[in-house]
């Protein structure tokens, strides 16, 4: 296990588990929150062995969001003059949008399992996932209205894609707390758990599962999946077209039909 300041990182099997690591401090994201996940999805991007992420937090809490006293020193940082305090503020909130675009953008599944408070920014993290699990008692909310500003780290750009316009204005407007099986229901979560021991449990099988597949074809989808988020039918299934055209000659097909054929377990390359 790899320790950072605001994380712990584990790779077995084939599982990349990305654990948040400020339970005193009810995970809220400091200063080396944003740097330390870039850094981690960058390694784990660069890391063959690395088939699928599990994205969870340590102690009572998923995470209560950006940590007040983060935003009290960047405040520090603004002068008397709105042109240049703009430029400042510009810069840093694009800072903290590239730590989650490393998230979303990563070719690997990231599997998010919450427990507890999941508010604020906790929200941007997790839309930023490819799925999401909780305990039932989790809760969720869009705190940043209650805070006097709009979300600003990809909460209002990526939630509409989960969960449909209209629920995510209701949340985005009025901050309203959604515990688990509203989540589930509303699609924010696939499924919820009784407690955060079953929740880990459940989230790891399904992580399992994704990391015995060839990683050509599951990194394949989440590449076809994201890119249809900003295009249209027509431009997905060109690009589908052009890149089955070099990925379909990977061994992975030839591996795969022939454990098919011999109801055997398939084995993929990293």
């Amino acid at each position: 296990m790899t320790q950072y300041s605001a994380f712990n990182l584990e790779l077995r099997e084939g599982i990349a588990h990305v654990q948040i690591n400020r339970p005193e401090k009810i995970n809220a994201m400091n200063a080396a929150f944003w740097t330390e996940i870039r850094d981690i999805f960058i390694w784990i991007e660069e890391t063959p062995e690395v088939r699928v992420v599990v994205l969870s937090a340590v102690g009572k809490h998923f995470s209560s969001g950006i940590d007040l006293m983060y935003l009290a020193q960047v405040g520090a940082q603004l002068g008397k003059e709105v042109g240049r305090n703009a430029r400042t503020l510009k810069r840093k909130i694009e800072e903290l949008q590239s730590s989650f675009n490393a998230v979303d953008e990563c070719s690997k599944p990231v599997l998010a399992a919450i427990q507890g408070y999941c508010l604020g920014g906790a929200i941007d993290l997790i839309s930023a996932c490819d799925m999401r699990y909780s305990t039932i008692d989790a809760q969720f909310a869009i705190k940043e209205v209650d805070m006097g500003m709009a979300a600003d780290v990809g909460t209002l750009q990526r939630l509409p894609h989960i969960i449909g316009d209209g629920m995510m204005r209701e949340l985005a407007y009025t901050g309203r707390t959604v515990l688990g099986d509203e989540a589930h229901r509303i699609g924010l979560v696939n499924s919820t758990f009784i407690d955060q021991e079953e929740l880990m449990g459940g989230v790891f099988n399904i992580a399992r599962t994704i990391a015995e597949k060839s990683p050509i074809a599951v990194q394949g989808s989440k590449e076809m999946i994201r890119y249809m988020r900003d295009h249209s039918i027509a431009d997905g299934l060109n690009y589908i077209a052009t890149w089955n055209s070099v990925m379909l000659q990977s061994e992975d097909l030839r591996i795969a039909m022939t454990a098919h054929m011999s109801k055997k377990q398939p084995e993929f390359k990293d």
